[in-house]
């Protein structure tokens, strides 16, 4: 056992006031999987992860990128997911395959900087910018950005946005094992302007989040038998009203959010509106108790 992880586990078992205002940087120092079986623990923003699985750093058809922050690590579902989503990015000609941002810390668990989410092993940012390599090496891919495909003003796509990028989109979104893909709304708004009657089950999971011009969001749902796993809700067809989500609420994105209604002038009293605590506030007494032992295991 490291002399990291033996302060660690004295935090925890000897002063868990101490430890509890260090949730995210117990998670963040760890740098392997627990010797665990796989299990997703808590929700997608509220947990942590058992017996994750690192994605190799490069394969046939993709790339993990910024490896120095130690977050190409996933439930076996989630590696297996973009190992195969790679593979069909290649065939349908999006460069070849893809760049892969972060999943999770090896541990899941909140992070010092960053994602909300990522927690439990099931969130995937996957870069928009096709891959003309896959041999950069470990200091090219602290350097490369991806491109955008959200203009400034956030209310439409650029020259960078492609039919291939559609394409790729729908065939993450008809993958069974995806809840949901966040991206910007103008890229959602783009690919309502051709969607079909039949398309409505794949692209309602196509949901539009602030943030993400550079980059789509993967999250998928609970494996089967991941008993700790909470599912997120409401589900995307409650979401759509049963629909494709090329409504209103979409179109929210790009009016009322850009630029809000004026306020009617009263200032609500500090004690009406607490402040939610935020995932680098969370203690351990904040998560599940099974990630202490999480933590814990060799």
């Amino acid at each position: 056992m490291t002399l990291t992880r033996v302060f660690l586990l004295t935090l925890l078992l000897a002063a868990p006031a101490q430890a509890e205002k260090l949730a995210n940087k117990l998670f963040g120092a760890m740098a392997e999987p627990s010797n665990q079986d796989s299990m997703p623990i808590g929700s997608y923003a509220k947990g942590c992860a058992a017996g994750m699985v690192e994605l190799p750093e490069t394969g046939p058809t993709w790339q993990a990128m910024r490896l120095s922050r130690n977050r190409n690590y996933g439930q076996p579902e989630m590696v297996q997911f973009l190992m195969d989503l790679s593979g069909t990015a290649r065939d349908i000609g999006f460069g070849r395959g893809l760049y892969i941002g972060d999943i999770s810390q090896p541990r899941g668990g909140p992070m010092t900087s960053g994602h909300a989410s990522h927690q439990i092993g099931l969130d995937a940012d996957i870069w928009m910018l096709p891959p003309r390599r896959l041999d950069l090496s470990e200091a090219e891919r602290e350097e490369i950005s991806s491109i955008p495909v959200r203009s400034a003003d956030q209310r439409s796509v650029t020259e960078n946005w492609t039919r291939t990028h559609r394409e790729l989109l729908k065939a993450a979104a008809l993958d069974p094992r995806v809840d949901r893909i966040f991206v910007a709304a103008a890229v959602k708004i783009e690919m309502c302007k051709t969607a079909k009657r039949a398309d409505k089950k794949w692209l309602q999971k196509i949901r539009p989040v602030a943030g993400h011009d550079t980059h789509f969001h993967v999250r998928l749902k609970c494996p089967k038998g991941a008993r700790l796993c909470e599912t997120q809700t409401p589900t995307v067809d409650d979401l759509s009203k049963g629909g494709d989500g090329c409504d209103e609420t979409l179109m929210w994105w790009v009016t009322d959010y850009l630029n809000p209604p004026k306020s009617d002038g009263k200032k609500p009293r500090e004690d009406d509106a607490p402040k939610k605590k935020g995932p680098r506030e969370f203690t351990m007494a904040d998560l599940p108790k099974q990630c202490k032992g999480v933590l814990a295991s060799d």
